[in-house]
């Protein structure tokens, strides 16, 4: 059943029955209710393409994710499903692109190829050519994450050095003098990757404020790294006694370390960090640590995309999150002697 036949048996025009879907022009009640009483009765559903055609509009988001040879983490993961969710709140599809390494094609067929309103774009370093090109394209666009001088530009990070520096202050209140960052892989703190350069500066600027001794080391996101990466931060530094972590995908391996160790949490080792919260509490003790709120990141990234497509003369608008630390079991008094 087409448009055809509605306007034929509601008595009106092709183009009026158009007009009565899209609301691109006014038509009186009496039409619509006609027209809609016909639909109902053949239970007419409009052609996806059809409609996107007549409303200018696809009723799609892109959400450009990490390469398909990355695998995605636990928060990742959750981030992706959460926009999804908060799309179809919205009546919106999402069509997922790799992007980055070898993947520049996807992302070119997104920002040119006319097939979505808008995007989503994770993963953001400090200097992102994709955030340019998109800027380029005049394509709406969401940052999770933002470059080194966003500018006039829409974007949801969560303010890690700030976080960071919060776990840092707390470990000094508990005596503890000698500290390690546990970082996200050298890979992407080499290719600046925001939350991994902010989580390294905002450590070694509160560890050198409270006249502590910090050290950093870069840790691949997978627990077989988390286990080596601990063995070797007990070997190369036997005197730290807490760490500090946004390295999510670690963690079950330096659980791992710390059980073979035979080290005690939080009586002979603390740690922190900022870590969401479903997993920090999966940690054995639940892990002190601020939440990375993978939904409500999701939630404000599509709002503000919606509202960039909605009016393109908008004030860019940005939200930095700051989650408490939630104290829990893994961090105590550093232990003397």
């Amino acid at each position: 059943m087409n448009i055809g036949e509605i306007a034929k048996r509601a008595g009106v025009s092709r183009s009026t029955v158009s007009y009565a879907l899209s609301g691109k022009r006014p038509v009186s009640a009496a039409t619509v209710r006609r027209i809609n009483d016909v639909i109902a009765e053949l239970g007419y559903r409009p052609n996806a393409s059809a409609r996107a055609l007549a409303e200018g509009r696809t009723r799609t988001f892109g959400l450009a994710i990490p390469p398909a040879s990355a695998r995605l983490t636990d928060v990742q993961l959750g981030f992706v499903a959460s926009v999804v969710e908060a799309a179809a709140v919205h009546d919106h599809d999402v069509l997922l692109s790799p992007s980055g390494g070898d993947h520049d094609r996807s992302f070119e067929r997104i920002v040119t190829g006319r097939r979505v309103d808008g995007v989503i774009l994770m993963e953001v370093r400090l200097e992102d050519a994709r955030v340019d090109r998109l800027g380029r394209a005049g394509l709406p666009f969401v940052a999770i994450g933002h470059v080194e001088h966003p500018g006039a530009s829409w974007w949801v990070d969560v303010d890690y050095a700030t976080l960071i520096s919060r776990c840092v202050r707390h470990l000094a209140d508990l005596g503890h003098q000698d500290v390690v960052l546990v970082n996200r892989s050298a890979e992407l703190v080499a290719a600046g990757y925001g939350p991994a350069v902010r989580a390294m500066s905002g450590f070694l600027e509160t560890t050198a404020e409270c006249g502590m001794t910090g050290h950093t080391v870069c840790c691949a996101d997978d627990p077989a790294a988390g286990l080596a990466c601990f063995d070797r931060i007990r070997e190369r530094w036997p005197e730290v006694t807490a760490a500090v972590t946004i390295n999510e995908a670690a963690l079950p391996g330096v659980q791992r370390a710390l059980e073979r160790a035979k080290l005690d949490v939080p009586r002979d080792f603390s740690l922190t960090g900022v870590i969401a919260d479903r997993l920090a509490e999966d940690f054995h003790p639940p892990l002190t640590a601020a939440n990375v709120p993978a939904g409500e990141m999701a939630r404000l990234a599509v709002e503000l995309l919606q509202e960039q497509i909605a009016d393109p003369s908008a004030t860019p608008r940005n939200a930095l999150l700051e989650p408490p630390i939630s104290l829990r079991s893994s961090t105590g008094a550093r232990r003397r002697g």
